[in-house]
């Protein structure tokens, strides 16, 4: 998983508001259909980590400024083999230790 903040040179990329993500998701997860199947739930996870009631929790774990942090990132998750056949739950939990685990990074660089 890797992020860019805006205010970072990002090669004059424009930003419209709240984080956006890309996914990168390889043959070597599966054919065409698990590919879709895991990049469907990827987005969902995504989505929720964003706006649902669900990610408060995640959130409160956090702590405060971090929302404002991911509001400006761009976020790229790249699917590894495993994840055709991991749960949602545990796509769910990877990605927000994922993007908790660069926010804390960044965080403590500023």
């Amino acid at each position: 998983m890797h992020m860019l903040f805006a205010g970072v040179d990002s090669g004059g990329l424009s930003s419209v508001g709240g984080p956006r993500f890309g996914l990168i998701i390889n043959k070597a997860v599966g054919n065409a259909v698990v590919r879709h199947r895991v990049a469907r739930r990827l987005r969902h996870v995504c989505a929720e980590l964003v706006v649902s009631g669900d990610s408060a929790d995640f959130w409160r774990t956090l702590g405060g400024g971090r929302r404002d942090m991911l509001e400006r990132a761009d976020i790229v998750i790249r699917a590894l083999p495993g994840a055709a056949t991991a749960s949602s739950r545990d796509l769910a939990g990877q990605v927000r230790g994922g993007v908790g685990k660069i926010l804390e990074r960044e965080r403590s660089t500023e």
